[in-house]
């Protein structure tokens, strides 16, 4: 006898789905550098030995994203003489050759933003994997060498002006993303009221992390998990809640979906 297919239900919400999809677009095109320029050149240049900079960080950040998305730094320096032509603004054009310099130099923070200091966030943390090349399949094949994999793990949260991370470790495949979770759990876990992570995470020592801050979790549970305390009550009372109800009612009673 065959078993019928359950049918797929689409329950998203198309348009918030849609305006998260346009927003996008604003975060790659977003030249708020023009208003900024004076302003920070005269706080970057306070105290400077040596010669003054010329162009702001905000400008090589916004460079650096469109650098992420396939445009190589000449293309970055075409693209900032069409911005100064069709722009109020005067301004100096960079040569391709300082993008490079100031985007190896460029310093990246994750942090929560202030209006949000004082709130408890959703918090959710993944990790995900790369091959480190796309070369090496002949080596691959004939000398059955591995090929290595970057690995990232990201912490983000839900805030009052959206969602955006606030904090990222990158490592090879050998990190422990669970270990990592618990880490950025830890130093940020003054902000954190709720923690929505994968199956991967299902362990005692990520309860009872969260169990010592204060932290409600929202972490899957594995099928086969015992309700054996194993030192952890936490853990235990999550597994009796998983298995009290169907999977699409956890998800919808815990919010995983935010994750």
């Amino acid at each position: 006898m065959k078993l019928k297919k359950r049918k797929y239900i689409d329950n998203r919400n198309w348009k918030a789905y849609n305006e998260e999809l346009v927003l996008r677009g604003v975060y790659y095109i977003n030249p708020e550098f023009l208003y900024l320029w004076n302003d920070e050149i005269k706080k970057m240049n306070a105290g400077k030995i040596g010669e003054p900079y010329l162009y702001p960080d905000s400008m090589i950040r916004f460079l650096a994203v469109l650098h992420c998305k396939g445009n190589d730094f000449r293309t970055l320096e075409g693209m900032m003489r069409g911005i100064r032509d069709i722009s109020p603004y005067e301004f100096p054009i960079i040569d391709y050759s300082q993008i490079c310099r100031r985007f190896n130099k460029l310093e990246i923070s994750f942090e929560v933003m202030e209006e949000d200091m004082k709130d408890y966030l959703e918090a959710g943390v993944d990790g995900s994997g790369e091959k480190s090349t796309k070369r090496g399949g002949w080596m691959r094949e004939k000398w059955k060498i591995r090929k290595g994999w970057i690995k990232v793990v990201i912490m983000g949260v839900k805030g009052k002006k959206g969602k955006y991370v606030i904090d990222i470790r990158v490592g090879n495949e050998d990190i422990d993303e669970r270990a990592i979770g618990r880490t950025m759990a830890t130093k940020n876990q003054k902000h954190i009221g709720v923690l929505y992570e994968d199956g991967l995470h299902d362990c005692v020592d990520t309860f009872n992390l969260c169990k010592k801050y204060g932290i409600a979790t929202a972490i899957k549970i594995r099928e086969n998990a015992s309700l054996t305390t194993r030192g952890c009550s936490a853990r235990k009372e999550e597994i009796v809640i998983f298995k009290s109800m169907p999977y699409e009612e956890w998800s919808r009673e815990k919010n995983y979906g935010q994750r």
